[in-house]
């Protein structure tokens, strides 16, 4: 192959490449914004500024679409943690930066809900849920790494105090949507921190 040749097929790659990033990145903001069932592929679509037959050529159905956005929030969901490791020095640092992280969402929570808690919820309720189920991973990855802090802490109980911790936070977020109350999850997320605090200190 002549380099001329490769550097045209690296092209066409590279441009395939940067239409599904686009259709995945505008599928997500549909999802958040507008709800599973009130998106359509052609929304995405022109979200996305690609013409709709091409959608058919990276997604077949919009329920591999729905899959792609979910391996890219688990995917955005493990760097953050990973970043958080790296920030932070101390288990507890940790937790109450991820509380921090969460309450920075504020103003698009109060409108539309916690981007996570509302795609597990909406997919739960769907007779077969797209992603072999691997939208549970979008709540499954934070208790696990929020169970390795409270146990790095020397809690016995770190599972149980995990769980609590991404409860209460999807709590208010469902809250915060609901009452349109942006306030309320600048509180709740003081209480938690607060609550962390505490229990470094027992």
């Amino acid at each position: 192959m002549t380099d001329s040749a490769r550097g045209r097929e690296e092209a066409a790659a590279d441009l395939r490449r940067g239409k599904r990033e686009r259709l995945v990145a505008a599928a997500r903001e549909l999802l958040y914004r507008r709800g599973v069932e009130k998106t359509t592929l052609a929304d995405i679509a022109q979200a996305a500024d690609v013409p709709v037959g091409n959608v058919y050529y990276y997604f077949k159905t919009k329920d591999e679409i729905i899959g792609a956005v979910i391996d890219s929030h688990v995917h955005d969901i493990q760097a953050e943690l990973a970043s958080l490791e790296r920030r932070h020095g101390t288990p507890g640092a940790r937790l109450k930066a991820l509380i921090d992280a969460l309450a920075d969402q504020g103003e698009a929570i109060a409108q539309y809900g916690c981007p996570h808690g509302t795609l597990c919820s909406e997919l739960d309720k769907r007779a077969t849920p797209p992603g072999d189920g691997s939208v549970a991973e979008l709540l499954r990855i934070p208790i696990d790494w929020a169970e390795q802090q409270f146990r790095s802490m020397g809690r016995h109980d770190a599972r149980d105090l995990a769980v609590s911790l991404i409860a209460a936070y999807q709590g208010t977020a469902l809250l915060t949507s609901t009452l349109r109350d942006q306030a309320l999850l600048v509180r709740e997320s003081r209480r938690l921190e607060r609550w962390i605090d505490s229990l470094q200190a027992t």
